[in-house]
This record gives C-alpha cells, structure tokens and sequence, in this order.
C-alpha cells in the first residue's frame, strides 16, 4: 500500500506538470505569433486585392471573414480564448499558404515523417553514446575507446547544420551514393512493399545520420563522467577484491547504475532533438513537422506556424510524461519518494 500511495503521488506530480507545461508553452507559443508583425489577415486581402477585387465595400467584407476564419476578432483575450477552443478541438483553421487545406491536415501528413527520423535517431543516439561512454569510463586505458571518444567529442560542439551540410556535400556530391532530398522516392505508391520501405530508409539515412552525429557527444560525456564516478565507489571496489568478473562490475554495478540519471537526461532532451530535427529536416527537404514549420515562417502563414508549434510542444510533453511513467519501473525508489 505504501508503494502505491508513493505511485500514485508520482504520478499525481508527474501530470501536473504535464498540463503546466502545455498550458505554458501553448500560452507563449500563441503570444509570439500574436505579437509578428505578420498579419495574416491583411496578407490575405492584399493577395485577393491584386487579381481585381478592388470594391471598399467587398475587401472590408473579405477581412471580416477572414478575421473570423482565423480567430483574430476581438480582443487579445478573445482571441486567446477562441485559440484554446480550437487547440481542443483539433482545429486551427485553414493554411495561408496552402489555402483552403486545413492545417491540422498538413501536420498530420508530416507528424509521422517527423516522429520515425526522432525515434530513429534518438534511439540510436542514446544507446550508441550511452555505451561507447560507459565503456570508456570503464575501460580507461583502451586505446580504441580513447580514439572513438575523442572523434566523438570534436563533433559534439558543431551545429546541426554544419554536419548536415558535409554529410550533403560528402554522400550528395562528392560520393553521390545516398538521396539528398525528400523522404522516399516520388514515383512509389507508400505502402509496406519492400520497395518503399527500401527507399524509406535510404531517403531518412542522411537526415537520420546528422542527428546522430549531433547527439552522440553528450550523452558519451555524461555517461563517461558518471561512469568514471561509480567505480570508486566502495560496492564497486569490493566486488573487484571479491574477484567478481569485470564485464559482470560493468553491466550490473556500473553500467545500470549509471543509467538512471540518462533517463532523466533523455526526458530533457527531448526539445532539443527536436530543435535539431527543424534545421535537418529543412536542409534535406525532409517532409516533416520542422519542414513545414519554416515554409510557414517564410510564407507568412499565421494559422500554419501556430498550428504546427502547438502540436510539437503537446507531442514533446507526452513524450517526457511517458519517459516519467517509465522512470519507477527502472528504479523502484521514485514510487516512495
């Protein structure tokens, strides 16, 4: 019973937090967009006006409802209120840009491009970092980890989009053996055919790569230093005066050790990655969330911008709530704390 009062504590915390940070961030995420000097309103009538619908009367028409299609009637309070009404229903009104198509529709058709690069790559990252960082901090004096750990660090401080470009310029030009742009081939009808799945993964390898390379560098420093930490400790010390073998002090004293605060890490991470995926995807015209979200930026689309921040910020939080769903099961203390 006290491990369950301690659970359900967890996780009476954990969704607070939640729905603080939706709350907040979809509140700010609204401000900002308000305050662009975008008006997506005024954008529309200029558009309309330059094919010959010049009459006063007809544009104030045109803008009223224009103003109501996008919510912009009334007060910021108005507004913000009207704003939250369509977050909960799912629906942010038509794309500037892409007029007269939903915007929820444009996002649902990127989500999923966005959501396997993330889980790909985070996946990868986490795992290959975690280990080549946990050996190192183990194995201190192999040679091999000490040279795989220094190219990993030299890369850790190059932005997103440098690696993106030498990647391009490397397997796109130089040695043109990978695609450099779209997400599969155009003329495969999507579909779990071996041949599409194919292209697939040859479209996502670049954009997937350069999210890797980014990655790695922090979670191989954090996971050596914490590594490099445990080993002094006295459970440590005494299961090697005890003769337990090295790989067994590794996977069960060191190494799982070490991977609870990861998992916190992996949690916080979450937004960054993200970040990173908005430059990649743009880079390799990856027909993602991030794509989308800076196509909407240069054309000015007020609704799409919105519309495609509110959802990575929801996605992003249920992300991290079900890594904190997950965290007790690893380390049973989080239920009594």
């Amino acid at each position: 019973r006290t491990q369950m009062d301690g659970f359900a504590k967890y996780l009476g915390r954990r969704l607070f937090q939640f729905f603080l940070v939706i709350f907040l961030g979809v509140s700010l995420a609204f401000l900002i967009t308000n305050l662009s000097p975008v008006d997506p309103v005024e954008q529309s009538v200029a558009l309309m006006t330059n094919f010959g619908a010049t009459d006063p009367r007809s544009v104030e028409l045109m803008r009223q409802a224009l103003q109501e299609l996008y919510g912009l009637q009334g007060t910021l309070l108005d507004q913000y209120l009207a704003f939250w009404g369509r977050v909960i229903r799912g629906d942010f009104g038509p794309s500037l840009s892409a007029f007269p198509t939903p915007v929820m529709s444009l996002i649902m058709s990127a989500l999923p491009w966005t959501i396997g690069l993330l889980t790909l790559s985070l996946v990868i990252t986490w795992t290959l970092g975690n280990l080549l960082g946990a050996l190192a901090g183990y194995y201190r004096s192999n040679l091999l980890l000490k040279l795989s750990g220094a190219a990993v660090m030299a890369l850790h401080p190059v932005p997103a989009y440098i690696i993106g470009l030498c990647l391009l310029l490397a397997f796109g030009f130089i040695w043109p053996i990978l695609p450099i742009s779209g997400g599969a081939q155009m003329n495969l009808r999507p579909g779990l055919t071996l041949d599409y799945l194919r292209s697939l993964i040859v479209h996502g390898t670049l954009p997937a790569l350069t999210l890797v390379l980014v990655g790695l560098g922090s979670w191989f420093i954090s996971m050596r230093s914490l590594v490099s930490n445990i080993v002094t400790d006295d459970h440590v010390v005494y299961a090697e005066l005890g003769g337990v073998s090295s790989n067994k002090i590794f996977s069960q004293y060191v190494a799982r050790n070490a991977l609870l605060p990861q998992l916190t890490g992996l949690a916080l991470s979450l937004g960054n990655v993200f970040g990173g995926a908005v430059i990649t995807e743009f880079l390799f015209n990856y027909p993602g969330v991030g794509r989308l979200m800076i196509q909407g930026i240069y054309r000015g689309d007020y609704a799409l911008v919105l519309g495609v921040t509110t959802i990575s910020i929801i996605a992003v939080a249920v992300a991290v709530f079900i890594i904190d769903l997950i965290y007790p099961l690893i380390d049973p203390r989080v239920r009594l704390s």
